[in-house]
C-alpha cells in the first residue's frame, strides 16, 4: 500500500493545527500582573507580586489623603497625566473587546486594575473646581534608586484649579471616570453612578476653565507636558456622550472639533486624544466623518510610516513600541466597527507578533523568548529587603532582582537596535501608559480569534478553536488512512 498520499494529507491536516504562535492568554494576565507590580499605597490582601509591599503612606496634602494610584514607569512618581489615559484606555478595552478578557479568564483582574486607578482619581478630585495632578517631586525621585517601600517622606502634591486650570487633565479624568462607570454598569451600578457623576463634574470645571495643566503646575514640565486642551475636552466628551446619550456631549464634541480645528486625525496617547474620541463618536453615531478619520489615521500609519528592517512600523524613538501600540489599538477599534477589518487584523497581528518574537525576541518581560531581564525599573532591579540597593545595581549588568512580567519595553530604534541595558531608559524603560493600548490590542486579538470568522490570534486565524483544530484534524486523518486502506485492498 502507497502511503504517501497519507502522509501529505495528514501533514496537511496538522498544519491547521501548527500554526499557532503567541499565547494570548499569558500576554493579558502578565500584562494586568506589571499593573499590580506598579501599584503604590496599602496593598490588599490579595496582592500577587510577592516583592512588592506597601509603600508612600504618607502621600497626603494636609488632611487629604493621596495614597494609591500607580507609579508611572520605573519610577515612584505619580503622574495623574498619563495615568489618567492609561486607566480611560484600559477600560476601554475592556469594554470593547470584554470577550477576549472574559475568554482569558482575566476580566475580574481588568476590574480591580481599572478599580485601584479610579479609587485614587476619586481621591485626588476634591473639590468642583479642584483636582490633585501629581504626587512627588520627579528630580528628587530620579535622583534615588531603591525600592518604594524605603522611601518615608512626605512627598509634595500638585492641583490644578480654577486659577491655576488644566482642562486638559481635568477632561482626562473626566474621560477616565466615564469609561469605568460604562465598564462597572451592570457589574456595580452604585459605583459605576459614582463614578459617572465624578465625570460630569469634572466636565463642567474643564469646559469652564480653559488651560495646560503643565502651565499651571510646571513641576510636570519637561516630563509630561501638554502640547494642549482641546483634544482632551472632546475625548471626555464624547465619553459622556457614550456614557449617557445625552446629545448635548456630541454636539460640544463637534462644536470643540471645530473651534480648535481638530479635523485631521492627530493620534492616540497620553497627549493626543482625538483618535479614540472619534471611535467613540463613531460607535455611537455610526456617521462617516468619523470613519474617515479612523481610516486616515490608520492608512497613513500603515502605508506610509518607515518600518524598520524586520518590519516594525517606527513612529518616535523614545517607547516606540507604546507608540505603535496605541495606533494598533486604534486600528482593532475600526476593525471591530467593521471598517476595513482584514487589513487591520492583518496589520495588528504582524506587528503584535513582532512585538512577542518575530523580530527575534520578545519586548515583554517574563514571556517567549529572550525576553528583557534588565527593564529600567527601580523596585524590581533592587534585591528583596533586608539587603540594600542603589545606584550600584543601576549599573550593574546582572538580570533584575525579580521579573516584572508583563511589562513592555520601550523597545528598538529604527535600524532595529536594542539592547537590553538598564540604564536606557529610551529603549528599555516601562510605563503605565505603554501597556494601556498594548494590552487592549491582545485582548481584541483574542476576541477576534475566537469568532467563526476570526482573523488571527491564539488559534492561528483560521476562526476555530484550539482544541477544534484538533479534533478535526484526527477527525482527517482518520479518514484519509481508512479510504487508502479500502482502496488498496
Amino acid at each position: 500500500m502507497n502511503l504517501t498520499p497519507a502522509i501529505v494529507l495528514i501533514a496537511a491536516s496538522f498544519s491547521l493545527i501548527s500554526c499557532q504562535k503567541y499565547n494570548y492568554t499569558e500576554v493579558i494576565e502578565k500584562s494586568l500582573l506589571f499593573y499590580e507590580a506598579q501599584r503604590s499605597g496599602k496593598l490588599p490582601a490579595n496582592n500577587r507580586i510577592p516583592w512588592r509591599g506597601d509603600s508612600m503612606l504618607n502621600d497626603k496634602d494636609g488632611d487629604v489623603d493621596l495614597t494609591g494610584g500607580y507609579f508611572d514607569a520605573g519610577d515612584h512618581v505619580k503622574f495623574n497625566f498619563p495615568l489618567a489615559w492609561a486607566i480611560s484606555t484600559l477600560a476601554m478595552g475592556g469594554i470593547d473587546f470584554k470577550s477576549g478578557y472574559t475568554s482569558a479568564g482575566q476580566f475580574d483582574y481588568l476590574l480591580d486594575a481599572v478599580k485601584w486607578g479610579a479609587d485614587y482619581f476619586f481621591k485626588c478630585h476634591t473639590g468642583e473646581t479642584e483636582l490633585y495632578v501629581q504626587v512627588g517631586d520627579a528630580t528628587a525621585d530620579h535622583n534615588w534608586w531603591d525600592l518604594p517601600e524605603r522611601w518615608t517622606d512626605v512627598r509634595p502634591t500638585y492641583k490644578v484649579t480654577a486659577e491655576r486650570p488644566g482642562s486638559d487633565i481635568a477632561g482626562e479624568t473626566s474621560a477616565l471616570f466615564s469609561a469605568a462607570s460604562i465598564l462597572f454598569r451592570g457589574i456595580n451600578d452604585t459605583y459605576s453612578n459614582e463614578l459617572l457623576d465624578h465625570a460630569k463634574s469634572l466636565y463642567e470645571f474643564a469646559m469652564a476653565y480653559r488651560g495646560k495643566y503643565s502651565d499651571s503646575v510646571p513641576e510636570a514640565t519637561p516630563y509630561y507636558t501638554s502640547n494642549g486642551f482641546a483634544d482632551e475636552l472632546v475625548w471626555a466628551a464624547s465619553w459622556l456622550f457614550r456614557a449617557t446619550n445625552d446629545i448635548r456631549y456630541r454636539t460640544d464634541a463637534d462644536d470643540l472639533i471645530v473651534e480648535y480645528d481638530l479635523s485631521s486625525a492627530t493620534g492616540f496617547s497620553w497627549d493626543s486624544k482625538i483618535s479614540g474620541a472619534d471611535v467613540n463618536l463613531y460607535e455611537t453615531t455610526h456617521e462617516e466623518k468619523y470613519a474617515k478619520r479612523i481610516i486616515s489615521f490608520c492608512d497613513d500609519t500603515i502605508d506610509n510610516t518607515p518600518r524598520t528592517p524586520k518590519g516594525l512600523v517606527f513612529i518616535f524613538e523614545w517607547g516606540s513600541l507604546r507608540a505603535l501600540s496605541n495606533v494598533i489599538f486604534i486600528c482593532l477599534q475600526a476593525a471591530r466597527m467593521g471598517i476595513n477589518d482584514e487589513k487591520y487584523i492583518d496589520f495588528a497581528t504582524s506587528q503584535i507578533d513582532l512585538m512577542l518574537g518575530d523580530w527575534g525576541r520578545s519586548f515583554v518581560c517574563g514571556f517567549g523568548n529572550d525576553p528583557p531581564i534588565r527593564p529600567h525599573h527601580r523596585s524590581s532591579s533592587c534585591p528583596n529587603p533586608p539587603e540594600t540597593c542603589g545606584w550600584s545595581f543601576f549599573n550593574s549588568e546582572l538580570p533584575n532582582a525579580n521579573i516584572l512580567y508583563g511589562a513592555l519595553v520601550g523597545g528598538p530604534n529604527l535600524l532595529d537596535e536594542y539592547e537590553d541595558v538598564r540604564n536606557d531608559a529610551v529603549k528599555n524603560e516601562v510605563a503605565v501608559d505603554y501597556n494601556a493600548a498594548f494590552q487592549g490590542s491582545i485582548a481584541a486579538l483574542k476576541q477576534f480569534s475566537e469568532n467563526d470568522d476570526g482573523e488571527n490570534g491564539d488559534n492561528g486565524g483560521n476562526g476555530l478553536t484550539f482544541n477544534y483544530q484538533i479534533a478535526l484534524g484526527l477527525l482527517m486523518v482518520q479518514v484519509t488512512i481508512t479510504f487508502l486502506m479500502q482502496r488498496n485492498r
